[in-house]
C-alpha cells in the first residue's frame, strides 16, 4: 500500500485542521445512546487542540436527504463531545458552510475546537459537488481524516475536500490502515481467515479477494450450507441460496486450485426452528436431518478452527459462524472468538476483526479489547477486505509533498 500522510508530517501549531470525524452515532430520545465513536475519536481531537490547531470538525448524522432536518442536528452530541474532550473549549456552528461557518471559525483560538452541523443538511455532500467541497475546505488549512468508517463514500467531506487542502489521516485512521495493511497486505504466515454470515452472494468478492492474500480460510454461518449443498451434502431445511451453488463450486475450486486450505464445519448444531431456547443436537454435517436447520458449528468445528488458530499468526475475521443472536446457537462463535483473543493475549496472533456482528460478537464474548484491532466500520471494513479502492483514503495518498513538521 503506497505511503499515507499521518499528522506527524504537518506543521499544525495556529492552523485550521478541518477534521473529518464520523459522529454518525446511535441516537435515542435526542441523546447520545452509545459513545464509542466519540471515544475513539477524542484522541485526535485532543493532540491536535495541544498541538496548537484551531479544529473543525465536521461530520454527518443519519440521512436528512440533503436539507435540515432538526432530528438529525449534530448539537445534542455537543455534551458526549465535551465530556471526552475535557477542559478543553467546544464550541458549534449552526451550519458546515456559508457565513455561519466562516465566523464561527474566524473567532477560534489556537487550541479551540469547533463543531459544524451535519454535512449532509447540503445536497452537495452526497453528491461530492466540486462546489461545495471547496465551500468546506475554504474552513481549513489542512485536512485531516479521521473517519475510516466513511471513507468508503466519494462524499465532499471524505474525498473532495482532499483535493483542495493538504491531506492526512488522524490517528484513528491510522491505526485502522495500519492493522489492515497488517493483516492483509503484509500478514506474518500461515495466515487465517474467518468469513461467516449468511449470504455468499454478499461476500462474493471478499472471498474471491481472500483467497488470493490467506492461507486458511474459514467459511461458516449460513454461507457453508451453499457450499455444503454445491458439494450434494444434505443440509435439511437450513437456510442457503440455490441460486449462488454454481459460484459455490467456483468458490470450492478456485482454494483447490490455488493450494488454499478451505476449512467448512465438520459437525453442526442443528434444531427445528430458529427460536430462543430451542431444543437442539449436534450431528455430523453429512448427517443433517431432513427436518433440522444448521444454527451453529459444534465442538469438532470449533476444535478444527482453534488447532489452525494455533497453527497461524495472523487472522482476519468478518462474520459469525451461526445465529449468534439467538442463544444458543451463539457458543461455536463465541468459543471460536475466546481462542483467538488467547492465542492474542499470548503474542502468538495478530488478530483483526470488522462488521457490525462480528463486533457484537465479540463484545458477548467480552474479548474485544484483547484483538490486536476490532474495525468499527461496517462497509469500508468490508470493502477494504474485497480488496476496492476507498476514495477518502486514496485521495490521502494521491498529493504531493505535505507541509512537513518543523524540526
Amino acid at each position: 500500500m503506497a505511503r499515507f500522510a499521518t499528522i506527524d508530517d504537518l506543521d499544525i501549531s495556529g492552523k485550521r485542521v478541518l477534521l473529518r470525524a464520523d459522529l454518525n452515532v446511535p441516537m435515542k430520545n435526542g441523546a447520545v445512546a452509545d459513545a464509542m465513536r466519540i471515544a475513539r475519536l477524542a484522541p485526535t481531537i485532543i493532540e491536535l487542540a495541544d498541538k496548537g490547531a484551531r479544529v473543525v470538525v465536521m461530520s454527518h448524522l443519519g440521512r436528512p436527504e440533503g436539507r435540515p432536518d432538526p432530528r438529525y442536528s449534530l448539537h445534542p452530541i455537543l455534551p458526549v463531545l465535551r465530556a471526552a474532550l475535557g477542559e478543553r473549549r467546544l464550541r458549534f456552528a449552526g451550519d458546515c458552510v456559508g457565513a455561519t461557518a466562516s465566523d464561527a471559525v474566524a473567532a477560534l483560538k489556537p487550541g479551540e475546537i469547533l463543531l459544524l452541523e451535519n454535512t449532509r443538511f447540503h445536497p452537495g455532500e452526497e453528491a461530492n459537488d466540486s462546489d461545495f467541497a471547496k465551500e468546506l475546505a475554504a474552513l481549513g488549512d489542512l485536512y485531516v481524516n479521521d473517519a475510516f468508517s466513511v471513507s468508503h463514500r466519494a462524499h465532499a467531506s471524505t474525498e473532495g475536500v482532499g483535493h483542495f487542502l493538504p491531506a492526512a489521516a488522524g490517528r484513528l485512521m491510522q491505526a485502522e490502515l495500519d492493522a489492515l495493511n497488517r493483516a492483509l497486505e503484509h500478514p506474518k504466515r500461515p495466515s487465517i481467515a474467518i468469513v461467516g454470515g449468511a449470504k455468499v452472494s454478499t461476500k462474493l468478492d471478499l472471498l474471491t479477494n481472500l483467497l488470493r492474500k490467506i492461507d486458511v480460510l474459514v467459511i461458516g454461518g449460513a454461507m457453508a450450507n451453499t457450499l455444503f449443498a454445491a458439494q450434494g451434502i444434505g443440509i435439511g431445511v437450513s437456510l442457503y441460496e440455490r441460486e449462488m451453488v454454481s459460484t459455490a463450486r467456483d468458490i470450492l475450486a478456485a482454494a483447490k486450485a490455488d493450494g488454499r486450505t478451505l476449512l467448512l464445519p465438520v459437525d453442526a448444531v442443528v434444531a427445528r426452528r430458529l427460536e430462543p431456547g430451542m431444543a437442539n443436537e449436534i450431528v455430523p454435517i453429512d448427517q443433517v436431518p431432513r427436518d433440522r436447520m444448521i444454527l451453529d458449528i459444534g465442538p469438532r468445528t470449533v476444535a478444527a478452527i482453534a488447532a489452525q488458530l494455533a497453527a497461524s499468526f495472523t487472522l482476519v475475521w468478518n462474520g459469525p459462524l451461526g445465529a449468534f443472536e439467538t442463544e444458543p446457537f451463539q457458543e461455536g462463535t463465541l468459543a471460536v472468538a475466546r481462542a483467538a483473543a488467547a492465542l492474542t493475549r499470548e503474542g502468538k496472533l495478530v488478530s483483526v476483526a470488522g462488521g457490525g456482528d462480528t463486533v457484537a460478537a465479540l463484545a458477548m464474548a467480552g474479548v474485544t479489547e484483547d484483538f490486536t484491532y476490532v474495525s468499527a466500520a461496517g462497509g469500508a471494513f468490508l470493502e477494504w477486505l474485497e480488496g476496492r479502492e476507498l476514495p477518502g483514503v486514496a485521495v490521502l495518498m494521491k498529493r504531493g509533498p505535505q507541509p512537513k513538521k518543523k524540526t
